[in-house]
């Protein structure tokens, strides 16, 4: 009997060591899979923290956001399963589930492996990004949290600008009075050969302009804005630099410099904005009453009344850019509104004065989304400027130097302040001949009724089509006091020539972005010599000022991203003066940054 006990012990023993050998190798092969892939882990965790470490120290990475992933690839992942804890082992109700190890071929797993490291890399790499837009990383922790709310802008233009004139014009038929005040007299002027306005020879000149607008949020209502420009300091109203001066160096000014603050309620909507220094122009208005490059010194105010707030088109609309049409301003943008704009300008400061030059200024008007995207704009303005007008100066005094203006194109009517009357010492023949004057000034008054209409036709989207009116009166010409004050100066001339208007329609896109994008304008302007101050209107229609009629066509194409050419041809004469035919054609290439 024990023969056969020892007989069966010995063969079942011969037939289970093979299996328990099968399974001992096939453990050991698994550990050691493990131990591997432990180690990869591990040399995984390392890369992944160095080179958060090197995010950190080149300052894509914020250190707060490097120390929460640090942390959270330190923390164990648990995971629920039915493996007994310790203080359960006793417990009748919970056995030990069994553990089955599957056989796995090294082909799977390394397709496995690919597989999840794609699909984790492409999803990484999606939320990284949209992390790092929405978070603006690359912002090195250490600056301060305002720096975020800056916005740097800017554009860069060349310019060839060619003036023609006509066979009809004269010589020596117009009197540059502002070289002849800088000068000091008719004479000296004519000495510097700057007496008179060249009206007979072409001329062709090519400019380059630069502007660099930076802009912050202080808060969310208050801002601050500068712009530096290239610049022509004795000019308000461009900032053309002219080409030929390559023993010199370009100018480059402070263009505009300003503190705002937009007074928002509840859900946003902006109630009145205010703006204190040097400022883009505020008013609904054209390039025949204001040149495009004028900035407006002093301070403003608009107020709007909001209507249909809670409808979905109102909600909805976005306006052009501000310069989407070169030499419109379209003043508040704020549709299905009526608002005010206020302004108080100093002109010329004087000193030992109370009398300074100032501009006032008031505006009301209506904004009004008729259709969809189709836009209606009105307003009616009064422009009231105070101290320009000339004053004559007693015989040897210079009480009343200081009414020449600082700057003026042509057109306006001139009287003279110092006149050479055979006795005067201030003004005398070696200045001006007998009866000339050695300094003028503006013999009218300026206050300006304006009336401007817009109507953008949008529902042929993207295309566009932009009907502008605009209508100006001088309300300050007093012939009678002219004539008191300046007796028989102005002769024949003496009358109230106070008129202005100007029809203009632009077709194509609204604006200027993209390669191909396209527009066309075409446009009348009539301006009688003294309906409106002739210093601060467009610099190229009839070279600048009043007295003029003509017509502008033109369009703008889009060349690449934020580069556009625009050519334009100006035809136009004098209305009262001798005669005077300019056509001018300009070609402009601006890259906006």
């Amino acid at each position: 009997m024990m023969s056969k006990k020892i007989l069966v012990t010995v063969l079942a023993g011969a037939l289970v060591a093979p299996v328990m050998a099968d399974e001992k190798a096939e453990l050991l092969k698994l550990r050691q899979d493990i131990a591997r892939e432990r180690e990869e882990l591990v040399t995984l965790k390392h890369t992944t923290t160095s080179l958060i470490e090197m995010f950190v120290q080149q300052g894509v990475l914020d250190k707060q956001k490097a120390e929460t992933l640090l942390r959270a690839s330190s923390t164990p992942v648990i995971s629920e399963t039915n493996e007994a804890k310790p203080d359960d082992k006793m417990a009748p109700s919970k056995k030990p589930t069994s553990i089955r190890f599957a056989y796995v071929p090294e082909f799977v797993k390394e397709e496995i492996r690919q597989e999840v490291i794609s699909g984790l890399t492409t999803k990484v790499v999606t939320e990284v990004k949209a992390d790092a837009k929405k978070e603006h990383w690359g912002i090195p922790a250490a600056l301060p949290d305002w720096l975020n709310n800056f916005k740097l802008s800017g554009d860069v233009r060349l310019r060839a600008h060619d003036d023609f004139f006509g066979a009809v014009n004269t010589q020596q038929a117009y009197l540059d009075y502002l070289n002849i005040n800088q000068a000091g007299g008719q004479l000296n002027a004519y000495r510097n050969n700057q007496q008179y306005l060249n009206t007979t020879h072409d001329r062709l000149r090519l400019r380059e302009r630069f502007r660099l607008a930076i802009d912050t949020n202080v808060t969310e209502r208050w801002k601050a804005g500068l712009r530096l420009a290239t610049t022509n300091e004795f000019s308000p109203v461009s900032s053309n630099q002219t080409m030929g001066n390559m023993g010199k160096t370009y100018s480059v000014a402070i263009d505009r410099a300003f503190i705002q603050y937009d007074f928002l309620d509840g859900q946003h909507n902006d109630w009145f904005t205010l703006w204190g220094g040097r400022i883009a122009n505020p008013w609904l208005s054209t390039e025949m009453l204001y040149s495009p490059d004028l900035s407006f010194e002093g301070f403003a105010g608009t107020f709007r009344w909001h209507m249909n707030q809670d409808n979905p088109v109102v909600q909805r609309y976005q306006p052009a850019q501000p310069n989407s049409r070169f030499g419109l301003q379209f003043g508040p943008h704020t549709p299905d509104a009526l608002f005010v704009t206020l302004g108080a300008f100093p002109i010329q400061e004087v000193n030992f004065s109370t009398t300074d030059k100032w501009l006032f200024g008031g505006q009301v008007g209506a904004d009004w989304l008729v259709h969809n995207d189709s836009r209606l704009k009105v307003a009616a303005a009064l422009y009231a400027y105070d101290n320009l007008r000339a004053r004559s100066n007693a015989r040897d005094s210079f009480l009343y130097d200081w009414t020449a203006p600082e700057f003026m194109q042509k057109g306006n009517s001139l009287v003279p302040i110092n006149v050479n009357d055979g006795f005067n010492s201030r003004c005398t023949a070696s200045q001006s001949l007998q009866g000339q004057g050695c300094l003028f000034g503006l013999a009218s008054d300026f206050k300006i009724f304006n009336a401007t209409l817009l109507y953008d036709f949008a529902d042929f989207s993207p295309l566009h089509a932009l009907v502008s009116l605009d209508y100006a009166k001088n309300l300050g010409y007093d012939a009678a006091r002219i004539a008191r004050q300046f007796p028989g100066y102005l002769g024949a001339n003496n009358s109230a020539h106070t008129n202005a208007f100007q029809i203009r329609l632009d077709v194509g896109n609204a604006e200027i972005n993209y390669a191909h994008d396209w527009n066309m304008l075409l446009a009348y302007r009539y301006l009688e010599r003294d309906a409106l101050l002739d210093a601060f209107t467009d610099t190229i229609f009839h070279q600048g000022g009043t007295d003029a009629k003509g017509w502008m066509v033109g369009g703008s194409y889009g060349v690449a991203k934020n580069t556009s050419l625009m050519l334009r041809w100006f035809t136009t004469e004098a209305i009262d003066g001798p005669p005077l035919d300019i056509n001018t054609l300009t070609m402009d290439l601006t890259m906006r940054l």
